[in-house]
């Protein structure tokens, strides 16, 4: 029997802990912003920010005067599907999802405003007071580690190189990464025996610390995301979310 366990938890060591999940990499420049994300039931969605002229919008370069804010483009239609839907993002009381905002500037001065208008709206926004609220993860220009708990009501994408306590990994939502740190694979065929053990040391010490595994920069087709599925990535990055949903779900 001693052995049984064994073997089962040598099992579920070498299996993502996590159930697979699908990030809409990008989300703002789709033809159709959150609306083709959320009703794909993406588990994270994300939006490049900047701040221009006191607000946050969304641009993946330096934006230009019409640029749309983050308020306009994801934050108010947030808070009305949960105002629709009597405290939950959905009629599927099952779902919800994170809003990864990559700032692209200081984070000393979007964060706080970023917190400011999460603040409005405590329901849609706060996991302490509604479990099935969104979640927002800061991702691109993020404060040092040791800053991550000056602030309230986010989380922070982290990275492997980087080491946590364990009061500041409570604040980490993901271990995220670039695959070309780790291969030059172009996602036809299998990963080379070297590239795939550099890749499962990530994977393992990112699940020891009860952490889901993201990697950007994939490949981005379906036998890419199988095969980084089996070897143990939780979260796949992608442009194609409606495929992705098809292929992985």
């Amino acid at each position: 029997m001693q052995r049984y366990w064994l073997l089962l938890f040598g099992w579920l060591s070498a299996t993502s802990l996590f159930a697979q999940k699908i990030h809409a990499h990008n989300d703002y420049v789709q033809p159709k912003p959150f609306v083709n994300a959320y009703a794909h039931k993406a588990d994270f969605i994300e939006a490049d920010v900047w701040v221009q002229n006191g607000k946050l919008v969304v641009s993946h370069d330096k934006p230009g005067p019409n640029a749309p804010t983050l308020d306009s483009l994801y934050l108010k239609p947030i808070a009305a599907l949960f105002a629709q839907h009597n405290g939950k993002v959905s009629a599927d009381r099952d779902y919800t999802f994170g809003l990864m905002i990559d700032v692209k500037d200081d984070p000393t001065v979007a964060l706080p405003k970023l917190i400011d208008m999460l603040q409005a709206n405590l329901v849609s926004f706060n996991r302490n007071a509604n479990a099935s609220a969104v979640q927002v993860i800061i991702s691109g220009n993020r404060p040092r580690p040791d800053k991550f708990l000056d602030y309230p009501l986010l989380q922070f994408d982290g990275r492997p190189s980087e080491v946590y306590d364990q009061e500041t990994l409570q604040k980490v939502a993901m271990i995220s990464d670039n695959l070309q740190s780790y291969t030059r694979w172009n996602g036809t065929g299998d990963l080379s025996g070297e590239d795939r053990d550099k890749l499962k040391r990530v994977i393992k010490r990112a699940h020891s610390d009860g952490k889901p595994v993201r990697l950007w920069a994939i490949p981005d087709q379906p036998d890419a995301w199988k095969t980084l599925k089996k070897l143990g990535v939780d979260i796949i990055n992608t442009d194609r979310v409606a495929e992705a949903a098809t292929a992985l779900r």
